[in-house]
C-alpha cells in the first residue's frame, strides 16, 4: 500500500481523552457546555462539543473554498482553504477555516476547527418580553480587516436584513430578526464573515443591568474534581 496510507479507515477509535477538560467531559462530570463557557475554560478536542450535542443537532456547512498558490523552484503549488461554519440554530456557532491540498481533508479540519471555535450567542427581545427571544439584545459591533458590522436589534417578524452569508450566520445563530450594517470591502467573505462572527462573540460582553444581580461564584470544574482527576489519572511507564 505504500506508507501505511488507507489502513484502518473502517473502524471508528474511540476516544481517549488527552486533556482533564476531556477526561471530565467524558465521565459526565460537567453536565452543560454552559459550564465550560463560565469558567473561560480553553476547548482543544473537539469530541468535547461532540458529547453536549446529539448527533444532527450540530449542522455544519462550507461556506467559501478558495484556491491559493505558491511559487516554488518546482513550479506553482495548489492548495485550498476551506471556512466552514457549525451552529445548533439554539445560541451556539462556531467559524473555522484549514487549508490543506485536497479538498476533502480541507472541509474536514474546517469542521473541527468550527467546533474548537464554538461560542455562546446572546439572544433578546427588541420590545416587549414576549415569547422566545428572537433578536440581538443590543447594538454590537464586528470588524476584521476593513470590513465592520453592525448588529441592530429588530422586531418580531423582520427577519434578518442584511447578505445571504449573513442570514446563514445568522440563522446558525438561532437569531430570527436583525438589521445590518456593513462598511469596507465585505465582498471578501472570509473578512465578513469574521466581522460577523466577532460581532456575534460581542453579545455576552455587555454587562446589562438584567445581569446586575450579586454573582454566586462556584468552583471551576478543574478545581470542583481535583480529587477524582488525581485518582484516574494515567501514570505513564517512561
Amino acid at each position: 500500500k505504500g506508507k501505511g496510507k488507507g489502513k484502518g479507515k473502517g473502524e471508528e477509535k474511540e476516544w481517549q481523552p488527552m486533556t482533564k477538560l476531556g477526561r471530565l467531559v467524558k465521565d459526565q462530570k460537567i453536565e452543560s457546555i454552559e459550564d465550560i463557557y463560565l469558567h473561560s475554560l480553553p476547548i482543544k478536542e473537539y469530541q468535547i462539543i461532540d458529547c453536549f450535542f446529539q448527533p444532527g443537532t450540530l449542522k455544519d456547512e462550507v461556506m467559501k473554498i478558495h484556491p491559493v498558490q505558491k511559487m516554488t523552484s518546482a513550479g506553482q503549488t495548489n492548495r485550498f482553504v476551506c471556512f466552514v461554519l457549525v451552529g445548533d440554530m439554539q445560541g451556539h456557532i462556531g467559524l473555522g477555516s484549514k487549508m490543506s491540498k485536497e479538498v476533502a481533508t480541507a472541509i474536514r479540519g474546517g469542521i473541527i476547527a468550527a467546533k474548537l471555535a464554538l461560542i455562546p450567542v446572546r439572544r433578546g427581545y427588541w420590545g416587549s418580553k414576549l415569547g422566545s427571544p428572537h433578536t440581538t439584545p443590543m447594538k454590537v459591533h464586528g470588524k476584521c480587516g476593513s470590513v465592520r458590522v453592525r448588529l441592530v436589534p429588530a422586531p418580531r417578524g423582520t427577519g434578518i436584513v442584511g447578505s445571504p452569508v449573513m442570514k446563514k450566520m445568522l440563522g446558525f445563530a438561532g437569531v430570527a430578526d436583525a438589521f445590518s450594517c456593513t462598511c469596507g470591502h465585505s465582498r471578501t467573505t472570509e473578512n465578513f464573515m469574521k466581522a460577523t462572527f466577532e460581532a456575534l462573540r460581542a453579545t455576552y460582553a455587555y454587562l446589562t443591568p438584567d445581569l446586575w444581580k450579586e454573582t454566586k461564584f462556584v468552583k471551576p470544574p478543574l478545581q470542583e474534581h481535583t480529587d477524582y482527576l488525581s485518582q484516574t489519572k494515567e501514570v505513564t511507564v517512561a
